[in-house]
């Protein structure tokens, strides 16, 4: 019990957590550059970052729920893929490049869903992990925008890890989760911290160019 994750979104998160700690400032302390990018240059990685990071929640959502639909028998066999394209359309926006029809399983074309493992880890895992990594930057006394906090160094921060990792499955996930970061539950405060400069920027671009956001069904 002590070797595996308080959940498994613990497990998913816990890397990535430590990841983004790899800021401007850690790769000057480390020597791999010698000056530190103003402000305005942390938009293009915010923005790359937020692809991989924050449009994967859509669809880390999706999969279980088509996966729980059909174990429920909510989704019924002869409409496994009408169902996958309707979730994908609602939770995404996306739809099918060409005609689609029960002929074909594209949810299976995911080995998750073909080799039926949980994807429900990856959906919390990316959520954690800003949980995470917030955590450790309060621990080592970081004070500044949450996406230039690196803990490189810190003891602090490592002993907050540490706490969280020798408990394992040792008592409920929600006791874990609340004492490396304050809170029993699963908060996308953090991700929305960290993601702010871009979410400003974003805005700002929106109203230059009178942007039409979100997507509609045809």
């Amino acid at each position: 019990m002590f070797r595996g994750g308080a959940d498994d979104g613990f497990h998913e998160a816990i890397g990535d957590s430590i990841a983004l700690a790899v800021t401007p400032d850690y790769l000057k302390e480390i020597g791999l550059i010698d000056t530190v990018p103003p402000a305005e240059a942390d938009i293009p990685l915010q923005l790359r970052t937020a692809l991989d990071k924050i449009a994967f929640l859509p669809f880390a959502l999706l999969i279980d729920k088509w996966r729980w639909q059909v174990f429920s028998g909510q989704i019924k066999p002869a409409d496994y893929n009408k169902a996958w394209w309707a979730l994908r359309e609602q939770y995404q926006g996306v739809a099918p490049p060409v005609a689609r029809s029960e002929a074909d399983f594209d949810p299976g074309a995911k080995y998750h869903i073909a080799g039926n493992v949980p994807y429900a880890r990856y959906f919390l895992a990316a959520i954690y992990q800003f949980q995470f990594y917030k955590a450790m930057c309060a621990a080592s006394g970081y004070q500044g925008a949450l996406n230039r906090c690196t803990f490189y160094g810190s003891r602090a921060a490592g002993d907050k890890l540490k706490t969280m990792l020798e408990a394992g499955q040792s008592q409920p996930a929600q006791a874990t989760l609340k004492e490396m970061t304050g809170t029993d539950h699963l908060d996308a405060e953090p991700m929305q911290e960290y993601f702010r400069p871009l979410y400003v920027w974003l805005k700002q671009q929106n109203e230059i160019n009178h942007a039409q956001t979100g997507w509609k069904s045809e």
